[in-house]
C-alpha cells in the first residue's frame, strides 16, 4: 500500500492597502499555520513599496477576527488568512487630539 499522501487545503490569504488589496488563493498542506500561509502568499512580491517585515511581523486573523495564536493557528479548509496593517495613528490620540482642538 502506497503511503497517503498529505491533504491540500484550500485557503486565501488576503492583505489591503487604501488604494488596493490581493486575495491570493492557496492549496496548503493540511497541518499549515497562518503565519506559514502569508509567507507561502509572498505579499511581499505583490507590494515590493513595504518592507518584507511588514507581512513577517503583522497581526493575523481569520474572517475579521484577529488571532491569538497567529503563529501555531492550524488552517482549516476555506480559511481567509487577513494581514493586519499597523496603525498609523493611536484612536485614543486621535480623539484627544479633536477634544483638544474643539476648546480653543
Amino acid at each position: 500500500m502506497a503511503p497517503r499522501e498529505s491533504a491540500l487545503l484550500d485557503v486565501e490569504v488576503a492583505f489591503a492597502l487604501p488604494e488596493r488589496q490581493r486575495i491570493i488563493p492557496l492549496a496548503v498542506p493540511d497541518g499549515t499555520t497562518a503565519r506559514q500561509a502569508v509567507e507561502m502568499a509572498r505579499l511581499e512580491e505583490a507590494f515590493p513599496e513595504l518592507p518584507p517585515a511588514t507581512f513577517r511581523e503583522a497581526d493575523l486573523g481569520i474572517f475579521g477576527r484577529r488571532l491569538r495564536d497567529q503563529d501555531s493557528r492550524v488552517l482549516r479548509a476555506g480559511d481567509r488568512v487577513e494581514v493586519y496593517r499597523p496603525l498609523q495613528l493611536d484612536p485614543k490620540a486621535a480623539r484627544s487630539a479633536r477634544a483638544g482642538r474643539g476648546k480653543d
